[in-house]
């Protein structure tokens, strides 16, 4: 059941077809709180948004978030109403966003820090942050290479 009243910011349509690549299209209990997650925390830009429905943009990267209420009639509605399965098994990378920076802001804003930032050896300083929904963010950049 959508809740969004009025037109949206462009026909679905329209912007199926600017879509490349992979995309992500994750469902979340509520657009609003996903939208604080991702702007305090990843630096992430809105660039639209409406209750059901949102399109946020950072670091080369663009995804999609979809209210649990719009899928009411799809097939995986069913499955998003088992939150032990939510997020379960995958790991959003996003590359080039400061994962000392979002530890930073994850921390002061409540949200659950699985593993501290941290350089590794497969040449990334990353940190592990599970938002509002369950799912697991990973902010990283790359370390120096050394000769």
């Amino acid at each position: 059941m959508k809740l969004r009243v009025g037109d949206p910011w462009m026909p679905a349509s329209e912007y199926s077809r600017t879509l490349k690549g992979l995309t992500l299209s994750i469902l979340v209990k509520e657009i609003e709180p996903a939208l604080r997650f991702a702007q305090v925390v990843l630096r992430a830009e809105v660039v639209y948004s409406d209750p059901d429905f949102a399109v946020l943009s950072g670091y080369g990267a663009e995804w999609m978030l979809h209210a649990d209420h719009t899928y009411d009639k799809h097939p995986m509605g069913n499955t998003i109403l088992n939150d032990a399965v939510r997020g379960a098994g995958s790991e959003f990378r996003l590359h080039g966003c400061d994962p000392d920076a979002a530890e930073e802001a994850a921390g002061s804003s409540g949200y659950e820090i699985l593993s501290k930032a941290a350089d590794k050896g497969h040449g990334v300083r990353e940190t592990f942050i599970r938002d509002q929904d369950g799912y697991i963010w990973v902010p990283d950049v790359l370390l120096p290479e050394t000769d």
